[in-house]
């Protein structure tokens, strides 16, 4: 490089660093153009936070926001904290620079920097080397520490810190996630991934998005092409005709693969799950059981309001329990939401037609023990398996929504997002204990309920704004 060449690259780095402090991109996120889901995640106060997103789709600019946030002490939706050390852990060093490291340089201004620590390259150029190590300002008078981290060093270079916050940028292995999650106990510090599920159904599918020990502390969202407000259309649409539809659901809409294999491929949380409301009493229909002693029993509240739309909105489901203890939580619940009961405060439910079978260690069958315990079971349920697939599949297939599942729900859920199609196109026989009875409530033909003619026009108003409330257009 002639003497005229380093004349040029001091004026470029010059230029550059005016421009930086007279544009402050942090200010003018989320102003022009309002990401609705990168603002979901920042306002999300769960530990721990995945983004499932497709290419494009602005999952990685919602995670290095919510990292300088952090560490400059100014996150507008959480308790801030001084001193702030982070993690970035990236799947190389090449995708760490390539990738998130040019995203945090972007959203710092050059007077917030105390000083950069560089693997390689000059801290003058930080764009264009490697970092170790950025030291900022924290608005509460100390400095933070943001550390890139690769997942090539494996297990043991993630040990012995102790940290604010993680943030993985991809999808990251699961000893070194385990060990990161080690490093934020002492902090009680936040982790989030922002990733695109190209691997297929890996421990983040089994232990996040299924979730299946119901934590209350994890959180996910998917981040589609069309939820990104700066990406153009007709690009969108020129880049769809390239990929496959496995592709697409990876790439486009953030999908885990092999959803294929569902056989409820149309049930959508985003769709099919809400928060519980205040469900109207005309609307209570009726409680399916799938019983169980060793296997888990499953229980729903099903209610159906007058346009003949299902409310799935209460849940038992444990295992190895007795059919007392089984009969009292139902009962506790039908206390808490002041269900119908006939004139000798007894309940009524559908339940497997097994349940009316003898065995050999008693001379009562399970629906005699629930008749003993004030609940009056129907066995008389259909449970041709493929007419009531076929019903539910149609239920969670048609827009808008006719099935509402409250997310209190959690196993029902779970078993949804899991039920895969077997050999011989048969669905696999296994952990299916709550979509049995959801087949044996949805074969039983419930009708929406008469409105009765005393019901004043005002009443019926009521009703239509409380589904529009669960439906999500007001609020």
């Amino acid at each position: 490089m002639d003497e005229q060449e380093i004349i040029l690259r001091i004026k470029q780095i010059d230029d550059e660093l005016n421009r930086r402090k007279k544009f402050n991109k942090l200010e003018t996120y989320n102003k022009d153009r309002v990401h609705k889901k990168q603002i979901e995640f920042h306002k999300c106060d769960k530990r721990v936070r995945f983004v499932f997103g497709g290419n494009r789709s602005g999952k990685t600019e919602c995670g290095a926001v919510e990292a300088v946030w952090f560490a400059r002490g100014i996150h507008p939706y959480k308790q801030n904290r001084p001193n702030v050390f982070g993690w970035i852990v990236s799947v190389s060093y090449d995708v760490s620079r390539d990738v998130v490291q040019s995203k945090i340089l972007s959203y710092i201004k050059p007077e917030w920097i105390v000083d950069i620590v560089m693997l390689s390259g000059r801290k003058g150029d930080p764009e264009y080397g490697i970092v170790d190590h950025i030291i900022i300002k924290n608005v509460f008078g100390g400095v933070s520490k943001i550390g890139f981290k690769s997942m090539e060093q494996g297990r043991e270079r993630f040990q012995g810190a102790s940290l604010d916050f993680v943030w993985f940028d991809e999808e990251p292995d699961k000893s070194v996630y385990d060990e990161c999650i080690m490093r934020l106990l002492d902090k009680k510090g936040y982790v989030w991934c922002t990733m695109t599920p190209l691997k297929g159904l890996t421990w983040v599918h089994d232990e996040i998005y299924l979730n299946p020990a119901g934590r209350d502390d994890i959180w996910y969202t998917f981040m589609e092409w069309n939820d990104n407000p700066y990406l153009d259309k007709e690009e969108i649409e020129r880049y769809e005709k390239t990929l496959s539809k496995d592709e697409l659901e990876s790439r486009k809409f953030g999908k885990f693969k092999a959803n294929s294999g569902l056989v409820y491929s149309d049930f959508d949380e985003s769709v099919h799950v809400t928060e519980p409301f205040d469900v109207p009493r005309e609307w209570y229909d009726n409680i399916s059981i799938d019983p169980g002693l060793h296997n888990p029993l499953s229980a729903h509240f099903y209610a159906v309001d007058y346009d003949g739309n299902i409310y799935v909105i209460a849940e038992h489901f444990e295992a190895e329990k007795d059919v007392a203890y089984h009969a009292t939580r139902l009962m506790e619940i039908a206390n808490r939401l002041d269900w119908q009961r006939d004139s000798k405060g007894r309940l009524s439910a559908l339940i497997d037609s097994a349940a009316d079978q003898k065995t050999l260690a008693s001379s009562k069958s399970v629906s005699d023990l629930f008749y003993e315990n004030g609940i009056l079971v129907n066995s008389k349920v259909d449970k041709d398996m493929w007419s009531g697939i076929a019903r539910v599949r149609q239920l969670f297939a048609e827009r808008p929504r006719r099935i509402v599942i409250f997310n209190t729900c959690v196993n029902l859920i779970r078993e949804l997002k899991t039920y895969r199609w077997g050999d011989g196109d048969r669905p696999n026989k296994s952990d299916d204990h709550a979509l049995d009875e959801l087949r044996y409530y949805v074969m039983s033909k419930p009708h929406a309920p008469e409105i009765k003619r005393e019901e004043t026009i005002q009443a019926r108003y009521k009703n239509k704004l409380i589904k529009k409330i669960s439906m999500g257009r007001y609020g």
